[in-house]
């Protein structure tokens, strides 16, 4: 088995799509569920591609209606879920907690903390990478004796792009 090397650094690619297109994206979750030795199934491949393609946090409910239009015959939210918890447990897809919706990960190749802000006009999110933000809640987790599991921040507020169109 391969091993990934995984770097922590600030992230470059403010909205994780730079010039990749979503395959290619796919493509890379796939090489690195390979080097781990984890099955990117077909079903998994798919909705991780609804995720990029999406462009915004995305329900599972709404996965679920993307995957039908798509491949007209239904899956049940338990095959979705086991899905989603699959590409969580990968790094190759995270949740944004205040909307219970799915965002894929910006930079599935290297272990970093989720720090996301969350637009409540338009409901977009960017992820970035900032390890002095994990730098400190280790810190906080250390001082109060507390262990981790993990490590999602939630920003909300206004993105430029509203702020620009006059949202408040």
């Amino acid at each position: 088995m391969a091993l990934v090397s995984i770097q922590s650094q600030r992230c470059t690619d403010a909205n994780g799509g730079g010039q990749h297109a979503p395959a290619e994206r796919v493509t890379l979750a796939m090489a690195l569920c390979d080097a781990r030795g984890a099955r990117l199934t077909k079903l998994r491949r798919k909705i991780l591609m609804l995720l990029w393609e999406s462009g915004r946090p995305t329900g599972a409910y709404e996965l679920i209606e993307a995957l039908k239009r798509r491949d007209s015959r239904p899956v049940g939210p338990p095959t979705v879920y086991r899905a989603l918890e699959f590409l969580m447990s990968q790094g190759l897809a995270s949740k944004i907690e205040s909307r219970n919706a799915y965002v894929p990960c910006a930079h599935p190749e290297r272990q970093h903390d989720s720090l996301f802000f969350v637009c409540s006009n338009c409901g977009t999110s960017v992820e970035i990478e900032d390890p002095r933000v994990g730098r400190l809640l280790c810190e906080d987790a250390a001082v109060l004796g507390f262990r981790a599991a993990r490590r999602v921040v939630e920003v909300e507020g206004i993105c430029a792009h509203c702020v620009a169109a006059g949202a408040d």
